[in-house]
Parts: C-alpha cells; structure tokens; sequence
C-alpha cells in the first residue's frame, strides 16, 4: 500500500511523535510511504518538507528568508524590517492576519503530489495547525483520494485555539472569544468567521476521522467536524514496547549520578514549565509540599523538556533535563524513576503517561480531557482534580510511603500498556481500517 503521511513537523511532541513512528512503520512492514511535514529537522529518505516559502512570489519570499537569516543572526530589528517589507507582497495575508483570520496561505500543498514518488493509495493527516497547511485543500484532496484525519486535539472544530479547556463557544459557532492568546494565538477576534469558513471547508469533503480518545471524538462529532465524517474510530496511541519497559534501575541511576535508595518522581512534556496545556506551576507546589517534610530516603523530582539548573526544594532535589529526542533517551528517565506525575490542563490522550505506564510506572494525574481513559484510578495510579496541588502531593506522599502499593498499580499499569497501547497494535489497527476504505 502507498500511503502520504502528513504533520506539522518529524520532530516534537505526542502527535509529531505519532505520524513519524507510523511513517516508519508502513516502511519496514514492506509498504511505500512519505511523510511531509510543516518543518522538516532530519533528511531521512522520504520525509518531505511542504516548502512553502518557495512556492510564493518572489518579493515575499527574498525577504522572508532575510527576516529568518537576521532572526538566526541576532539582529531583532532588521528581522522585525525585512518581515515587514515581505508583508508588502502579500498584502491580502497581512490584512487577514490583523483581523484575526486564521492563515490558509501556504502554497506547498498545492506542488506536494507532484513531488511525491509515487501517488497515494490513501493520505493520513496529522494536526494540520503549526503554520504550514491550507486547510481549503481538504476539498480536492478528498475528492481525489480517501483521507483519514487523526485528531490529536480539539483546532479542527474551534475558532482557533487547539484547546478550548472550559470554554463551550466552538458548539454555538466562537465569537467573543475569552483568550486570543491561547494557541495558535489571534491578534484579533475573528474565531466566529473562522469557524464558519471551517465548516463550510467540511462541507464540501469527505474525511475518515480518527482520535485518541473517546472523550475527543465525541467533541468532534457534535462540532461543525461532524457532517464531514464519512467514519469515525478511537484509535488510542501506541508505545513501543521494547523500548519502554521496566528494567533494573540502578545502573542508570548510577550514570545520572542518582543515589541507589532515592525516590524519583517524574514529569515529562515538550516545554514543560512554559508549556500551556501542561501545569507546572501546580506540579510544582506540589512538589513544595511534599518537599516541606523531611523523607527517610532521597527525593529527586525530574523534568524533562525544558532545561534549566538543579534546585532543591525543601527535602528533594528538582532536576531540569532539555528535550530529548530519541525514544531510548527518554525511556531512560521512566526506568529511573518511581513514580510518574503528570499535571494539565488540558489533555487528549497523554502518551507520556501510557508509556510511563508501559515502564510499570504508577501514575499521578489530573483527570481532564482523555487521560481517565488511560489512568484507571486506585488501579493504575491516582486521578486528581485540575489545579489540585495539595490533591496531588497527598496521592503522591501514598505511593512515596508505600511501596508495596507503588509495586501493584504499577504491575497493573504494565498490563494496561501491553494489552491496549502496543504500537504494533496501533499500527495494524490504522493499516486494516486503510484497507477496509481503500477496497471498500
């Protein structure tokens, strides 16, 4: 089967993480895939970048690259100049933008098929935020192939923002929006045309939906998303399960300089303190009150995604590691540790925490969004309420104090993982439901 994946990029965070390792799936199950991606890290054979820039008039497109050079350089203000100048070649996107019109203007899309190697059988989309897609494209697209969308949060049916955490507006149509600046941010109110002209886009195509979470897809079935599905599945991320498993820990305790009898509890997340989905500032005062007490043992707490130096913070040692890239990187810090903490304020899925469960790792989390779907609570870990930080230093003193308990939900969470969240099985699951489309 030939199959064109597309993302926002071949590096960062769940999503990103998803489309790259199903790419690399369908290659090594035998069958021909690409992937082409907003923003392209690595030359891997047969990613794609959709290069934009190079498909735009030239005015625009010399001094956009002067304004990413001057960036790179140091020099703000001759940045802030040349993007200004670039905004005189295309003065109908710079309008758009100032009346908070979300930017469909990105051309690559329209060489794309013409520069694969070969022609799509089926073509699966990723998050199409990340300014890089035009959305409008989903009308011949679809026309032209079958096309699976994976839903990995909520700005396919919102006026803009990838979540909208309490706001309720995207079902009556946005409008007085509540916070622009939520990502990806406007600089003016224009979510009620923006969710208008995302309906009637879907109005005209046809789209095989997927999402990692019940909770997720049904939010999308009652959006303006709903009349566009021809099919919908759950689909839950998969881990790889030779990577991320539980091993004896002190040997790489040992090489990250961690004392053998220590507690560690663990958080991970794509910029993790400035990241405004997750909650650090909750996680952290938990970490105070847990920290407030004096611990028979030495207790780290680890961050990973953002680096910044070592603190101590009462009783316990707070450590900040930068973002890690490979998949056998990462596992480390899981087997390390003893307890995963996962706080947000928003969640689809959290494949951080299947794969801390796949660690056999107990878990602490908030219960928002889709993550009850994978924390069963007092069976796999603890489920808190969003922003409860004395909630979740309580949970988390329990398992500190208990190891015996520590040993069960973790156990509990291993089987969880193999059972529902083996990458092969999200693989195959994705390849029966092409083929079903495909010949059906």
């Amino acid at each position: 089967m030939r199959i064109l994946y597309v993302s926002s990029s071949d590096r960062g965070g769940g999503a990103e993480k998803v489309a790259l390792e199903l790419f690399e799936m369908a290659n090594e199950a035998g069958h021909e895939a690409a992937l082409a991606v907003g923003q392209r890290h690595d030359d891997a054979p047969k990613i794609l970048s959709f290069d934009n820039d190079n498909y735009r008039v030239t005015w625009p497109r010399f001094w956009r690259g002067q304004h990413n050079r001057q960036y790179s350089h140091g020099s703000t203000n001759l940045a802030r100049l040349s993007g200004w100048i670039a905004n005189l070649g295309e003065p109908r996107r710079w309008l758009e933008w100032h009346l908070g019109y979300e930017d469909y203007n990105y051309p690559g899309i329209s060489h794309l098929f013409d520069r694969l190697p070969f022609q799509p059988d089926i073509v699966h989309l990723h998050n199409l935020h990340g300014n890089y897609f035009d959305l409008r494209s989903l009308r011949w697209i679809t026309k032209r192939y079958p096309v699976v969308l994976t839903l990995h949060d909520d700005w396919a049916f919102t006026g803009h923002c990838a979540y909208s955490f309490d706001c309720q507006r995207w079902l009556a149509g946005c409008g007085e929006c509540p916070d622009l600046t939520t990502y990806p941010s406007l600089k003016r109110d224009g979510t009620g045309y923006n969710l208008i002209r995302k309906k009637e886009i879907y109005a005209d195509s046809r789209l095989h939906v997927a999402a990692v979470s019940q909770w997720l897809i049904d939010r999308a079935r009652k959006s303006v998303l709903g009349g566009a599905m021809v099919e919908s599945k759950v689909i839950p991320c998969g881990v790889d399960l030779d990577i991320f498993k539980p091993v004896d820990k002190i040997q790489t305790r040992r090489l990250m300089n961690i004392p053998d009898d220590a507690l560690v509890v663990l958080f991970i997340a794509n910029r993790a303190v400035t990241n405004q989905y997750k909650d650090y500032s909750t996680l952290e005062q938990s970490i105070r009150i847990v920290g407030s007490s004096e611990q028979a043992r030495p207790l780290y707490f680890i961050a990973v995604g953002e680096e910044a130096p070592e603190t101590v913070i009462g009783s316990a040692i707070l450590r900040r590691y930068g973002y890690q890239r490979s998949a056998e990187a990462i596992a480390k810090f899981y087997q390390v540790a003893d307890i995963y903490i996962h706080a947000a304020r928003a969640e689809a899925f959290g494949l951080v925490i299947a794969e801390a469960m796949a660690c056999q790792l107990p878990v602490v989390a908030t219960a928002v969004g889709g993550i009850p779907e994978v924390v069963d609570d007092q069976i796999t870990g603890f489920l808190v309420a969003r922003g409860d930080s004395r909630m979740m230093a309580e949970k988390l003193t329990t398992l500190l104090d208990d190891p015996q308990l520590r040993l069960k939900l973790g156990a509990t969470g291993r089987q969880k993982a193999v059972l529902k969240y083996d990458r092969n099985r999200h693989f195959s699951d994705y390849l029966e439901w092409y083929r079903s489309i495909t010949e059906g």
